[in-house]
């Protein structure tokens, strides 16, 4: 099972890198949605460090949702989904390569861009620590309910659509968490429940999610 998710993330990195432009459109809409901020606002500092964890959180939102209806779209064009399907190997562990693989070209950039967007925030050096880890704990849930989202529209026309109206408001919680963190380090509070709560919900949507996309994969093919 462990040979099979790395060799599906490594599969799906790889068509990443010959896609290069569709892969990083996350990373720019992230960076060119949240630079927009500070211009609209204006400068004044106190303001943008209020509304900087939620901007930030929003846009890298908004950004994972950008790519995950391709999570398994170009797989289902070509027919190889169809093939993957019909082999003995486990479905669950082609879903959680994939999302690896998803994480690592979508979501991992948008991690390491974070303290960039932070400094443009003027944020302190622990805040922007926080909203990274935040954002590393929290991207990989993105993708794991974009997975759910993305297979049960599988095939549809209006699917990236569809995807956000069912995934945006099981992220709200992540989005919460998130924030509240780095509120509380910039407040000079503790964030332990925050980051708790945020990796619990990590650990219960890596239990859940590959076994709900592995199911609604075969009923979108069936």
């Amino acid at each position: 099972m462990i040979a099979l998710l790395w060799a599906v993330t490594h599969r799906d990195l790889l068509l990443a890198r010959r896609r290069r432009i569709e892969a990083l459109l996350p990373l720019g809409f992230f960076v060119v949605a949240a630079s927009l901020f500070p211009i609209g606002v204006g400068p004044e500092l106190q303001t943008l460090r209020q509304i900087a964890p939620g901007v930030v959180w929003v846009c890298a939102l908004l950004a994972a949702m950008l790519s995950v209806t391709q999570m398994f779209a170009s797989d289902h064009q070509d027919g190889s989904l169809e093939q993957m399907l019909l082999t003995a190997e486990s479905l669950v562990a082609i879903v959680l390569g994939k999302v690896l693989a998803h994480w690592l070209s979508s979501g991992l950039p948008l991690v390491l861009a974070s303290p960039l967007i932070g400094l443009l925030f003027g944020m302190q050096s622990s805040a922007i620590a926080t909203l990274a880890l935040t954002l590393l704990l929290g991207t990989p849930v993105l993708s794991l309910l974009g997975a759910v989202g993305g297979a049960l529209t599988l095939g549809l026309r209006s699917g990236a659509a569809l995807v956000f109206l069912l995934v945006l408001p099981l992220t709200v919680p992540a989005l919460i968490f998130g924030t509240g963190a780095v509120v509380a380090v910039d407040s000079g509070l503790s964030a332990q429940a925050h980051f708790s709560l945020l990796g619990a919900l990590l650990i219960f949507t890596l239990l859940g999610a590959p076994l709900a996309a592995a199911l609604a994969l075969r009923i979108s093919l069936d």
